[in-house]
């Protein structure tokens, strides 16, 4: 048994499920290109079948990041679509993925009994029999099959040897076994795949995989148990986003492998001074904020407080700190930057945290950096990252911000005027009052825009430390009119949820450029100015 574990990230797949993350096809390009960069093995660029548009960004995934004339860096990672257990499914997953250099098909049938009962309809037989069927024409398409029996954590053990050898008959080189619901405890899990690994026929010949979700807050605990136990794929995604409580988060299981060697022996691909960067990016894109005590990635992973811990930081760095703030891409260097500063200073030091600019971005990216070293002292890094992901992240625009004055205070009524320019070049002018100043912006924004909406989540943090801090913000709303998706054989409305971000010194110009980055999201989506963005809601295995 190899030491080498590959990582197998689905992010753009099941993190895309978690509510209000869906995100664009340019932002999925995005995202996948700075997964290659830190050395993913494979990419679960999405789920062809849930839409054509879904089709479509695989596709270009798997021709602009997974083929040798494009990869970013000269990193080639696999590129997987996911199907169900039948050919309309497939035929889909393969005309997105076909186009990659290294292809994958990932194909799914559950093998619970409360599954194949009240789900699927099907007894043993059946399903043994969908398995066997759908692998090999998996096969037939794509020399790279990966098979999951759905819920396997809540499966009779003894079944899911039968069912894991048709697959391996029918041709999967990479099994994956996951705990769909997060129901299991490591002890559980990791004598699970113990147990597929001793008791399945052929398995010498294939990847065993784990795939675990977080509903009791175990999921990397399980995955560690299942690598442990001979697993040697761990399927994750950045911040461990995903449906319900989320996936086994990708810095987690990394990380723990990377710093306790000694007891695993393992490896993985992945530079780690990348992850910092890639779970910004990551938040941004789908408005899910990363909470300050989050492992690794949280803003409070690398931050001491108490005395006793300031006393032995400043004594040895390993008294509290098991691993480096760098290893993972995090500084706390300061920039000496500010506004004598020139454009080459600014690419320098944007190209060390990874950002490779173009000339336009640069004239971009150094506009914003002149206009902060105005009304900042001191530019840190993470002021720098907000500063980069605000101006070159962003939407499509239909609408900008072209101006905005707030009138608040403890007399009278808190009252925003806000310009707008619209898709046609013209500008729109209109005032609002509000509960506060940025319910007012908010309003006055809503009689130009005209797009009917509900806000779900308004989050605001500094930056860095000071009263001259950068304030981001990240909001969350939900469209009201909602959108029709295929679900299976029924077809169901929903409504559909769209994050944005902003930053800014003044905190309410960052809310309303938060705001107007997730309308902006939501009228491309309809379809009204084109290039209209669908969400990937076919239900997919967990």
């Amino acid at each position: 048994m190899d030491n080498y574990v590959r990582i197998f990230d689905t992010t753009l797949r099941d993190g895309e499920q978690s509510p209000g993350a869906t995100m664009t096809s340019a932002e999925k390009l995005e995202v996948a290109r700075a997964l290659a960069r830190m050395g993913v093995d494979i990419i679960e660029a999405g789920f062809p079948a849930a839409s054509p548009d879904d089709l479509e960004a695989v596709r270009r995934i798997a021709v602009e990041v997974g083929s040798a004339t494009h990869a970013p860096n000269g990193s080639l990672p696999a590129i997987c679509g996911l199907a169900r257990a039948n050919k309309n499914d497939i035929d889909k997953a393969w005309e997105a993925v076909r186009h990659a250099a290294r292809p994958r098909i990932h194909t799914f049938l559950a093998t619970s009994e409360i599954h194949m009962k009240y789900k699927l309809k099907m007894d043993r037989e059946q399903v043994m029999e969908r398995v066997a069927e759908m692998v090999a024409y998996a096969r037939s398409l794509c020399a790279d099959v990966e098979f999951s029996p759905e819920d396997a954590g809540r499966s009779d053990p003894e079944f899911l040897y039968v069912v894991l050898e048709e697959a391996i008959k029918a041709g999967a080189s990479t099994l994956n076994i996951p705990d769909t619901v997060g129901y299991t405890t490591p002890d559980e899990f990791g004598a699970l795949i113990a147990g597929i690994v001793k008791n399945t026929r052929g398995i010498e010949h294939c990847t065993v995989s784990v795939h675990c979700h977080d509903d009791l807050g175990l999921a990397t605990a399980n995955t560690l148990a299942g690598i442990a136990a001979g697993a040697r794929q761990a399927e994750v995604t950045i911040n461990g986003i995903g449906e319900r409580a989320g996936n086994t988060s990708l810095e987690e299981v990394v990380m723990a492998l990377h710093t306790r060697r000694p007891v695993f022996n393992l490896s993985t691909g992945i530079d780690t001074t990348h992850i910092m960067r890639v779970s910004r990016l990551v938040s941004n894109y789908t408005g899910i904020v990363v909470q300050p005590n989050k492992a690794i990635v949280g803003a409070n992973a690398f931050a001491h407080e108490a005395g006793i811990h300031q006393d032995g930081m400043l004594k040895h760095q390993q008294t509290y700190e098991i691993m480096r703030p760098e290893t993972v891409g995090v500084t706390q260097t300061r920039l000496v930057l500010g506004k004598h500063s020139g454009r080459h200073a600014l690419k320098a030091r944007l190209a060390e945290l990874g950002y490779n600019l173009n000339e336009a971005e640069l004239d971009k990216a150094f506009e914003r950096f002149k206009n902060l070293a105005d009304k900042k002292k001191t530019i840190a890094d993470a002021d720098l990252e907000a500063l980069v992901s605000d101006e070159l992240y962003q939407p499509r625009e239909i609408f900008t911000l072209d101006g905005m004055q707030v009138a608040c205070g403890t007399m009278g009524m808190p009252t925003a005027t806000v310009r707008l320019r619209g898709p046609d070049g013209q500008m729109h002018i209109q005032a609002a009052l509000g509960t506060g100043p940025v319910d007012a912006v908010y309003k006055a924004i809503d009689s130009i825009v005209l797009a009917p909406n509900t806000l779900l989540e308004f989050v605001i943090h500094a930056v860095t430390e000071g009263i001259d801090a950068l304030g981001e913000v990240t909001v969350r709303i939900e469209s009201k009119n909602g959108h029709h998706s295929l679900d299976a054989q029924t077809e169901t409305q929903h409504a559909r949820s769209y994050g944005g971000h902003g930053a800014d010194t003044d905190i309410i110009v960052a809310s309303a450029k938060a705001y107007l980055s997730a309308l902006n999201k939501l009228l491309v989506a309809g379809g009204k100015y084109g290039d209209a963005e669908k969400p990937a809601e076919v239900a997919a295995m967990a």
